[in-house]
């Protein structure tokens, strides 16, 4: 069991956990995700690692409620053990080891960036990331972004903060500004990350996107996360979750990831009727 050390409500959907995985700190590279289980009766979910401190023990995610998991994740308090906190999973995500990068998160995907940003900063790379939410209420982790950027953006479909307008619209006006990105890296909801993928194809940038949100169980078992990358069967949790955006199909990732979306709305009405 994994203990809760300290919980930050973010919004009001979305709330940020440190919790005490010492073996998981130590070895946790940006991009990698963990397999979470709430309960005995619980689902496995898969969580981006957010942050990680190798001195303190402590990792750091972020979990929005999409689903009564999710939902019964965030109920959780300080001091509250969480049952299975399994780590670190995945591939780590490449990044460049010089010039400049881009990172795009879209809506919990700012929660994923900020590793990644860490990441850059440390090697010397010149770090732009760019947050994007639907109104200046859902914007995560501003502050903590911030901190590991030479340069942060704000986007908002409603104008209420900063871009008026998807992140794609920033990421142009950047881009004809005379920024000379080497790579861009995008984590967000698929119709987001396949926005950017387009985006960034005539210009000929290095482009990579996160396939966490249609991965199931996390370990390639199910099978529930297969894709098609440049023509060749993979699966986002053992391969990824990171690919070339260039080369994702995304019509059939979105296809993916609607799979068990009902079944999740409906478990999420259930769940908060009856107080779970």
């Amino acid at each position: 069991m994994a203990i809760i050390v300290e919980k930050r409500d973010l919004t009001p959907i979305t709330s940020l956990f440190e919790v005490n995985a010492p073996l998981i700190a130590r070895n946790a590279q940006p991009g990698q995700f963990v397999m979470i289980r709430v309960n005995q009766q619980g689902e496995r979910i898969p969580v981006t690692i957010t942050d990680s401190n190798r001195s303190k023990g402590l990792v750091t995610i972020v979990v929005q409620v999409v689903g009564k998991t999710t939902h019964l994740l965030r109920s959780l308090e300080r001091g509250d053990r969480i049952l299975d906190f399994v780590g670190p999973l995945g591939r780590p995500v490449e990044l460049p080891k010089h010039g400049q990068a881009a990172l795009v998160g879209g809506g919990f995907g700012t929660g994923a960036i900020l590793s990644l940003a860490k990441e850059l900063a440390a090697r010397g790379v010149e770090v732009c990331s760019i947050i994007g939410a639907r109104t200046r209420d859902l914007i995560i982790l501003e502050k903590e972004v911030r901190a590991s950027s030479d340069h942060t953006y704000l986007c908002t479909d409603d104008g209420s903060q900063g871009f008026h307008g998807f992140v794609t619209g920033q990421l142009e006006a950047l881009v004809r500004a005379g920024m000379a990105f080497d790579q861009v890296v995008a984590i967000g909801p698929i119709a987001m990350m396949r926005a950017v993928a387009e985006t960034t194809r005539p210009l000929g940038i290095k482009t990579q996107v996160s396939m966490d949100p249609i991965m199931v169980d996390g370990t390639g078992m199910c099978g529930a996360c297969r894709l098609t990358v440049d023509g060749q069967l993979k699966f986002a949790c053992v391969d990824g979750p990171f690919f070339d955006a260039h080369q994702v199909n995304f019509a059939e990732a979105i296809v993916r990831s609607k799979t068990y979306a009902e079944e999740e709305r409906a478990a999420l009405t259930t769940a908060v009727a009856a107080g779970g």
